[in-house]
């Protein structure tokens, strides 16, 4: 499966977003970004674009300034203090979003097609 890009962003800008499935896109970038994340690589890859669409969005319980840090990380390039940095928030932003709330927000994407 490849992931289409234009699809993927239409499909973001156009959904409506509540500041707790902003959180739950910061939460999944932040378990990608440390290793942590179980999903596939296309869909890895499809949540880098929706997250990218939605990271100007507010987010609900999470700082803003996560942002920045999934920003200097990304690339997988981080020094070892990033890379702490980037486990220390992941395991605060998972304490953070209740599962319900992220089971939820995995669910509503895959309905729509869009994992």
């Amino acid at each position: 499966m490849t992931v289409d890009s234009e699809r993927l962003i239409a499909w973001a800008e156009a959904a409506p977003w509540a500041p707790s499935d902003v959180d739950c896109a910061v939460t999944l970038m932040l378990k990608i970004i440390d290793g942590k994340c179980k999903m596939d690589a296309p869909e890895k890859a499809a949540m880098g674009v929706i997250y990218d669409v939605v990271r100007g969005r507010p987010c609900g319980r999470l700082d803003p300034s996560l942002h920045d840090l999934i920003a200097a990380t990304r690339d997988g390039r981080a020094d070892e203090a990033a890379r702490l940095a980037v486990y220390e928030q992941r395991v605060l932003a998972e304490s953070t979003v209740s599962r319900p709330v992220m089971k939820a927000y995995k669910a509503r994407l895959r309905a729509e097609g869009v994992l």
